[in-house]
């Protein structure tokens, strides 16, 4: 699921490389774990449990390969699972892909990117894309004013959108105003990570419960998008 757009960058982090180029270097979290658009909770579970078998450190080893991965399958298992949650994050019923837009017609937001992933953004995350801004990662994430929000990593910046607000709902920080980012496990189990980012204005902001490997693919990310030492 994390991938980064068509252009290499110097710096970028191997965590974010492509598992899946057949939509042009963008995500689609369905292609990652190998099934169809239309496949169902059952068959999500399936897949994931599939891959995660495979590429689990404990049967892949420890490389940047299997973490790379592992990150991917967590990411799409999330995103997809998401859906059905009632976040803005994608609909619970999944549709097939719009047929072409008729001549002349207004495109839609988003319309460069993959329809799986249009319908995981939803419609404010979209609205909120520059144009061709290459979307590498979405996952779902918690911050203290939302417990349910959704975070969106780009070729460019941080987008969340805080699907428990009424107003101000979607929030963006670009890689030049970043001076200072963090990843760190929760204790005591460790199962789920916290992103920390400071900016330049001197905020503070933090996204809860990630992945371990998803906080970590985001952090390098956006320390080579600032510049900022890895």
């Amino acid at each position: 699921m994390v991938q980064f757009s068509q252009q290499n960058r110097a710096g970028s982090s191997a965590a974010l490389e492509s598992a899946t180029r057949r939509h042009n270097g963008r995500v689609d979290p369905f292609a990652t774990l190998g099934l169809r658009c239309s496949a169902g909770p059952e068959e999500i579970a399936a897949a994931y449990r599939a891959s995660a078998k495979c590429w689990h450190p404990d049967r892949a080893g420890d490389g940047p390969e299997a973490a790379r991965r592992m990150a991917e399958i967590n990411a799409a298992h999330d995103l997809l699972r998401g859906r059905g949650q009632g976040t803005s994050a994608g609909p619970g019923a999944v549709r097939s892909a719009a047929g072409p837009a008729p001549a002349g017609a207004p495109k839609r937001s988003g319309h460069w990117l993959p329809e799986s992933l249009r319908r995981s953004l939803g419609r404010e995350l979209l609205t909120a894309l520059q144009e061709h801004e290459a979307v590498e990662l979405v996952t779902p994430a918690a911050t203290w004013k939302s417990p349910r929000a959704v975070l969106v990593l780009t070729d460019r910046r941080l987008l969340w959108l805080l699907d428990d607000a009424i107003s101000h709902r979607v929030h963006s920080l670009k890689w030049r105003d970043v001076v200072r980012v963090e990843h760190r496990p929760r204790r005591p189990r460790r199962r789920t990570a916290v992103l920390r980012i400071e900016t330049k204005l001197g905020r503070k902001l933090e996204w809860a419960e990630l992945r371990p490997e998803t906080a970590a693919a985001v952090a390098r990310r956006v320390a080579a998008g600032a510049g900022l030492p890895a």
